[in-house]
């Protein structure tokens, strides 16, 4: 047989296996390199070829830039500015979500910003007395239109970009996609508005994502904080003027907490050096607080003190985690007061709890099934207890720091970061791989992640995609199989242009319902350089054809992990997917047939 048959031969047997969804996507994608090379198709250097490929690092160092975003609290601050504007209106409140999902997308990919903001929207949903169903598939429908707004919404985008380029058209620029991506996001966003009563059901989920927005009230209620806590205000004149709270607390008597600082305003003011008329928030025995006071100058304040007491207890560099001594933990033994730090000194123990009962101020002695409350750095908090097998955390630290709702030194860390790779990747200055990787290499130097965080944001299994795939493309390309497939779609299409955008669209579009869209974008974006050659028609308008229908994976809830995501909050069913889904992607190729060639012309 051919080169071409072998590839064909085993591209249909890839197509088979996504489809039949039994083995990993990773093997299948691997395997595919393999069985190439084992058919003489490709030289063993080509196997490995994808994962050396600047668009992979590009994509990594996105997934590392989008985990940076997300655990700062970039994306809940902005969906708590939207939980401000939204009001009770709920067609208000479906376009605002719509639009911000869109945008945050654009910048951070579809699955990253319905993973981000999916929480914040039920909660919002819920007190509207609106059906999390109702906001939830627009919210995921809208990501996947926004991911066609600029360069860095999707991978495909990346693809289709540098395949222009191979072909030796111009590459597709940062914000080119927003001619294209605009139009969908709009009408996406009409058609939820205008049919949204009729296409989407009215359902109460099993289950729903927690909301944690509300987290340090639930801890000063649960635990009894404001009692024996009180305002510390410092004059111009203290002592403690220029000292960060971690500075005071370990001057601290004992049984005495430091548990953060707040402006007048009750804002929380973070570890910073403090600063005439901050208001430090203290918890302990009375005789404990007099004490530090006199120390440090510092002036007992009358009134309520709970709400700077919240304000305080979590912002975006400092929160809490409820631990639960585990049944064979080593700190089963230990003797622990409220107010002492943990061996590594980075957390606090704030209080201690056995069967709902506060133990009070005075040492005690920890059994299993003790509840500690712990302050701290929120990567120590993750690592103290996420990663650690004598406590059992009740809440995911991390969790919680994505609904905290203010923005942090972490957060403005981490939009500089975004803001620097934007800048780069529009002017063209650099590579977009080394933009890209530049960007995520800040956040991390900058302390906005740890390197073990940033492992955990990349999705493995898009790159491995990717990187396998990367052969099977080039091998359809190169042995003449895409010739081939392109013949027929020319055939078929009579020669006609916008014959073949359509017929391009469609198997594009179809083949995205039943496997990875980068999957298809990768077998499509060949045969689509093909055909475009074979008709003598430009290669621009054709790539961005298939970029939009790889973008219009809406039919099923396992198109995409973001439609996935979407179905138990919301409710969902496999058959309310095209419902709403298909006037959505008629929408999507009305953009590709009509906009697209008069932006691109053939």
């Amino acid at each position: 047989m051919s080169d071409a048959t072998l590839s064909l031969t085993v591209l249909g047997v890839v197509i088979v296996l996504f489809v039949w969804n039994r083995l990993p996507v990773e093997v299948v994608a691997l395997g595919s390199a393999i069985a190439l090379y084992a058919t003489g198709v490709i030289s063993a250097e080509q196997v490995f070829s994808g994962f050396g490929d600047p668009v992979v690092l590009f994509i990594a160092g996105l997934f590392v830039v989008s985990t940076g975003l997300t655990a700062a609290g970039v994306t809940t601050w902005a969906g708590q500015q939207l939980a401000a504007r939204a009001g009770s209106g709920p067609r208000r409140l479906l376009v605002l979500t719509m639009v911000l999902a869109a945008a945050i997308s654009a910048l951070i990919t579809v699955n990253g910003a319905v993973a981000a903001l999916l929480p914040m929207v039920v909660m919002l949903a819920v007190r509207s007395k609106l059906p999390p169903s109702r906001l939830v598939m627009p919210l995921a429908f809208a990501a996947h239109a926004g991911s066609l707004l600029v360069l860095t919404g999707t991978p495909i985008n990346v693809l289709v970009s540098e395949a222009a380029a191979d072909a030796g058209a111009d590459g597709f620029g940062f914000f080119s996609f927003a001619l294209v991506g605009v139009p969908l996001v709009a009408g996406t966003v009409a058609v939820a508005v205008l049919f949204g009563d009729r296409l989407l059901p009215r359902r109460t989920p099993s289950s729903l994502p927690p909301d944690l927005s509300r987290h340090a009230r639930t801890m000063v209620s649960h635990y009894g904080l404001e009692q024996d806590a009180v305002r510390l205000l410092v004059p111009p004149r203290s002592t403690a003027l220029g000292s960060t709270a971690d500075t005071l607390a370990a001057a601290a008597p004992p049984k005495l907490t430091i548990v953060g600082v707040v402006a007048a305003s009750g804002s929380p003011r973070g570890n910073v050096p403090l600063r005439a008329d901050d208001v430090l928030i203290a918890h302990g025995p009375p005789e404990a607080v007099e004490e530090f006071g006199e120390r440090f100058g510092l002036k007992p304040l009358a009134g309520p003190v709970r709400p700077y007491l919240v304000g305080a207890l979590v912002d975006q560099e400092l929160g809490v985690a409820e631990t639960v001594i585990s049944p064979r933990s080593a700190l089963i033994g230990a003797e622990v007061f409220p107010g002492m730090a943990t061996d590594s000194g980075d957390l606090v123990i704030l209080a201690v709890q056995r069967k709902g009962h506060d133990l009070g101020p005075e040492p005690c002695v920890l059994a299993a099934g003790d509840t500690l409350l712990l302050r701290g750095p929120w990567q120590a908090l993750k690592r103290r207890t996420e990663l650690s097998p004598d406590v059992l955390v009740v809440d995911s630290p991390a969790e919680v720091r994505r609904q905290v709702p203010t923005l942090g030194a972490d957060g403005r860390r981490a939009i500089l970061s975004l803001v620097a790779m934007v800048g780069l990747l529009a002017s063209g200055a650099v590579p977009p791989a080394v933009a890209a990787l530049l960007a995520g290499g800040a956040m991390i130097l900058m302390r906005v992640l740890s390197m073990a965080d940033a492992y955990d944001g990349v999705a493995w299994t898009t790159l491995v995609i990717a990187g396998g795939m990367f052969p099977m493309s080039a091998a359809i390309q190169q042995s003449g199989a895409a010739d081939r497939i392109a013949d027929l779609v020319v055939s078929a299409a009579g020669g006609n242009g916008y014959l073949l955008l359509a017929g391009l669209f469609l198997v594009t579009a179809v083949l995205g319902q039943l496997i990875s869209n980068m999957a298809t974008a990768l077998i499509v974006i060949p045969i689509a350089v093909s055909a475009a050659a074979d008709v003598g028609i430009s290669v621009r308008p054709v790539l961005m054809c298939v970029a939009v229908a790889a973008a219009a994976a809406l039919l099923t809830p396992v198109a995409t992990p973001a439609n996935l995501m979407v179905m138990g909050p919301g409710g969902y069913r496999f058959g309310d997917y095209w419902k709403f889904g298909l006037p959505v992607l008629l929408w999507f190729m009305a953009v590709a047939l009509l906009v697209v060639p008069l932006v691109w012309p053939l």
